[in-house]
């Protein structure tokens, strides 16, 4: 008695179509989301296991304080990241902002009286927010009147912007700050929740209407994703890229202010770090360093997971060379995703077509 092999059944048309379906599916999830939330949980888990303290409240609720100065910084990249830009200049703002509202603010309280403080405080974070935005215009002038690199604007203005941080205070801290200034932003809660982070929700809410709402935000889209169409579009290009500068500058300028009545000082070099980690921090959470793409939702996101890392590297007592070592190579691995992501889209999109 003989036996016949048989032959497996090739797979139906309507099985290989839903097999495409969901990796089409799945590739689409990955270029939407990102891998920060799974980096974010992973993270979580390390760190946890490592250092059980990590997951205390307590130190949940000091990370998302930290995150808040970056979170705001990074909503000013992401600005200029989207306008197919760049701006190095944000960590100088922080500093030149921290200096300039702690020398107003003592000026004024000493010659006022001790019944100024209120003015003082004003005087200061008005007379900060000032300087940023003249140097705002600044970028924004060199950038879309002169048609010069985003990089190479604001890397000079970043060397000169630092420069008179330090010609203003010598190099050393301005103290004799106003202890309203530094109650009311610096150590007061809310139920229990920090200040600053209602403070930082206003913002990120404002950042959003601007960004989906109101023309600006569609028209530096526009331009990121293709100048020339826009221009031809009608839209002001030179007016709006000029804007994307100083919202950027004013972000800075809005996380150096909270930063001073964090420290309780004006601090010369208190923004060091804070242009790398920005544009980290955008990347990560999806923001194209070709122009023309970006989410909130992500930069928030990269933020987070940047105040977490070094916080977490800082309970397991992590050496700062190291840790500065490691942010270097995030940013790399930052920049290695947004080109896989740019690849797994123009595949999705190929894909669809087909």
């Amino acid at each position: 008695m003989s036996v016949r092999a048989v032959s497996p059944e090739p797979p139906s048309p309507d099985s290989a179509n839903r097999a495409d379906r969901s990796a089409a599916r799945l590739m689409r999830s990955i270029v939407t989301v990102g891998v920060l939330p799974i980096l974010l949980v992973v993270l979580a888990v390390v760190f946890g296991t490592i250092e059980p303290r990590f997951l205390n409240p307590a130190n949940l609720m000091n990370i998302l304080r930290q995150s808040t100065f970056l979170m705001i910084v990074a909503m000013g990249q992401m600005l200029a990241l989207i306008s197919s830009g760049f701006d190095l200049s944000v960590g100088a703002i922080v500093a030149l902002t921290s200096v300039v509202t702690a020398l107003v603010m003592v000026y004024v309280q000493s010659a006022g009286g001790p019944d100024s403080a209120t003015l003082a405080v004003l005087a200061g974070c008005g007379a900060g927010l000032a300087v940023s935005l003249a140097f705002g215009i600044l970028n924004g002038l060199g950038v879309a009147v002169l048609n010069v690199s985003p990089f190479i604007v604001t890397l000079g203005t970043s060397s000169a912007i630092t420069g008179v941080a330090l010609l203003l205070t010598g190099g050393a801290p301005v103290v004799g700050l106003p202890p309203l200034f530094v109650d009311l932003l610096g150590n007061s809660r809310i139920a229990g929740i920090p200040t600053v982070v209602y403070l930082t929700a206003i913002v990120i809410a404002v950042f959003y209407y601007l960004m989906n709402w109101s023309y600006f935000g569609r028209y530096v889209y526009a331009i990121g994703g293709n100048e020339v169409a826009a221009r031809l579009s009608g839209i002001r290009v030179k007016w709006y890229l000029t804007g994307v500068y100083v919202v950027s500058a004013l972000l800075a300028s809005l996380a150096g202010i909270l930063l001073t009545a964090r420290v309780s000082a004006g601090e010369p070099n208190l923004g060091g770090p804070f242009a790398m980690q920005s544009i980290t921090a955008a990347v990560l959470g999806g923001t194209s360093l070709r122009g023309g793409e970006g989410k909130l939702g992500g930069v928030i996101l990269g933020a987070l997971f940047i105040a977490m890392l070094a916080n977490g590297m800082n309970l397991i007592r992590v050496s700062s060379f190291w840790q500065m070592i490691l942010l270097g190579c995030l940013l790399v691995f930052a920049v290695v995703i947004d080109r896989l992501r740019s690849r797994l889209m123009a595949t999705a999109v190929k894909g669809g077509l087909n």
